[in-house]
């Protein structure tokens, strides 16, 4: 599916589950080179950066929810980006583009709206991915104080798993978004270059570099925090079993003195 948006100085072009024949129709009509296409062919396993003929691709994996309440999967976006377009390609739905395409359609129809330049939209895109992010890692932190609660209830038994599950995802999260560091920094210093926005982009950049390390920050927060709960967790399962203990102890031995006062009366009566 290929989505178009134009915009005073240019088009976002967001391709979605494209076909070969469709990464190769844009390309032809961007002028992209061979190298950057071939990367938008299939998908990439790690962050990459590359540039050349005027535009740069930065292949990223945005963390996001999975099947599974507590699973966390990745979802690749690929970013063309030349002075007047912004190609994205994905091979899923990510829901956070998908909202921009309607607001973006929305204002279509507005007849006054305000004016929008590449290196605007560019922003707005990672504005809209990354506050996905902070959504995913602020649901997971829900779910973690709904976890304490049940934990200081009485049900550490039970919440052994579930802040074991929800640490991970964190950890998940703060995973991808560190892998995604060197290359969107790099990227992003490539976009402050005369050939593309030039040193007026140099704020935008140092806005969504603003927007990963928050949402970076978050998650490392969040994740300590499980990580103390996973150890109080099982403080208060070895009290319980010590308790259990104690009382088992003094059942023991009430046990014994039974037995002995039975076996004394037993003799008695011979």
């Amino acid at each position: 599916m290929i989505f178009r948006h134009e915009y005073a100085d240019g088009v976002w072009v967001d391709l979605e589950q494209p076909s070969e024949n469709d990464i190769r129709q844009i390309a032809e009509e961007f002028s992209i080179g061979e190298h950057i296409e071939r990367e938008l062919l299939y998908p990439t396993p790690v962050p990459l950066v590359m540039s050349g003929d005027g535009m740069s691709l930065l292949v990223l994996h945005f963390p996001t929810h999975g099947t599974n309440n507590d699973e966390t999967k990745s979802q690749e976006v690929d970013f063309v980006v030349g002075r007047n377009f912004i190609i994205t390609v994905r091979y899923e739905v990510v829901v956070s583009l998908h909202h921009l395409k309607k607001l973006l359609e929305a204002q279509d129809i507005v007849a006054e709206r305000a004016p929008i330049t590449t290196d605007i939209l560019l922003e707005v895109l990672f504005s809209h991915l990354y506050a996905s992010v902070r959504d995913h890692t602020n649901h997971a932190a829900d779910n973690l104080a709904r976890v304490e609660n049940e934990m200081f209830n009485g049900h550490e038994r039970t919440t052994v798993r579930s802040i074991s599950n929800i640490s991970r995802e964190f950890l998940h999260v703060e995973a991808s978004l560190a892998t995604q560091e060197e290359a969107l920094l790099h990227f992003l210093s490539v976009l402050t270059q005369d050939e593309f926005f030039g040193s007026s982009f140099a704020i935008r950049a140092q806005r969504i570099k603003a927007e990963h390390s928050n949402v970076a920050r978050r998650v490392k927060t969040h994740r300590a925090v499980a990580t103390e709960l996973r150890e109080t967790n099982i403080a208060l399962l070895e009290a319980r079993q010590n308790q259990i203990m104690k009382i088992l102890a003094v059942l023991t031995v009430i046990a014994e003195l039974l037995i002995v006062t039975f076996s004394a009366l037993l003799v008695f009566d011979i």
